[in-house]
């Protein structure tokens, strides 16, 4: 949505739906995609903005008046996937914010009567080790956070949303991390991890986590890919159309099959992004969408 010249709500609802796109992720509440999903089929994770992460660990009446505002009017006609409390922000000033905005978040979508699962969003910037995948760890900055949200997500059921870029693992050691293995293009094995093979970063970085959980009180909870993509421009290594295509269409054909530590068990994968966002800093944040502000594609994905 960071963008000046992107189409109205109702249009991006229905390319989605021409598509045959079934799941998306809204960062923040807004009222007109809210109302343009309405009886659209499409589930959504719904996001808190991070600013707001204070006053929801803070006031249990605030949380209510969020649910109350950005849930409860759209919830007969929209399934929501999970409330996403904060986006990347552990580790960081607001990372003490959130599991306590989780629980009043969770307390009061359960008042409302609705079973919505809450979680938070992270990058793998909270991982300390994560290679092998088999050794990953929560770095010591992160895991005093992460380890009571590991906690809370296991007693829940809930999941845990990973934001996971294998092109900026490859960019920042393209001496180490060879582009075929970041594209999903390596037909053989790369990493051996004990008796487990791995042949693409995305598996291997997922795994890392799973292994941290494990670690850290959650050994059931779920891993959602919350954003994943490569940039088709912007003038960084490997930013290319080409480049973009064959990792999009490779994470959809891939997820499916689960990963090494969790085979045969499909991953929730999102795309980053669905458009071009001309507001975003220049360089590649330009350059993650599927389409360009028209709904013209930038290059052709199969969702199939």
């Amino acid at each position: 949505m960071l963008g000046d010249n992107l189409p109205s709500p109702d249009k991006v609802i229905s390319l989605y739906k021409s598509r045959g796109i079934r799941s998306l992720r809204l960062f923040h509440p807004d009222q007109n995609a809210l109302d343009a999903l309405r009886g659209s089929g499409i589930s959504v994770i719904l996001g808190t903005l991070n600013e707001d992460l204070q006053h929801f660990a803070s006031s249990q009446s605030y949380a209510a008046t969020w649910v109350q505002t950005n849930v409860a009017p759209f919830a007969g006609s929209v399934h929501f996937k999970c409330i996403d409390a904060g986006n990347e922000v552990i580790p960081g000033d607001l990372a003490a914010y959130v599991l306590p905005a989780m629980r009043n978040l969770d307390a009061a979508v359960k008042a409302a009567g609705f079973s919505i699962p809450v979680t938070t969003a992270v990058s793998t910037q909270v991982l300390g080790y994560s290679y092998p995948p088999s050794q990953g760890t929560f770095s010591a900055s992160s895991s005093s956070y992460l380890a009571p949200i590991a906690a809370f997500l296991e007693s829940k059921g809930y999941p845990l949303l990973v934001n996971v870029y294998p092109y900026f693992s490859y960019t920042s050691n393209s001496k180490e991390v060879h582009l075929d293995y970041a594209l999903f293009s390596m037909h053989q094995t790369v990493v051996l991890d004990g008796g487990v093979q791995y042949s693409n970063l995305f598996d291997a970085i997922v795994d890392s986590v799973y292994a941290a959980l494990e670690k850290s009180g959650g050994p059931s909870v779920e891993v959602v890919v919350s954003e994943t993509g490569w940039p088709s421009g912007g003038g960084a290594p490997g930013a290319t159309v080409e480049n973009a295509q064959t990792y999009n269409n490779n994470v959809i054909a891939h997820v499916k099959k689960g990963t090494p530590r969790r085979p045969g068990k499909e991953l929730e994968t999102y795309l980053f992004a669905m458009f071009n966002e001309n507001q975003k800093p220049e360089g590649v944040e330009q350059h993650f969408g599927l389409y360009t502000p028209d709904m013209s594609e930038v290059y052709h994905v199969d969702f199939s």
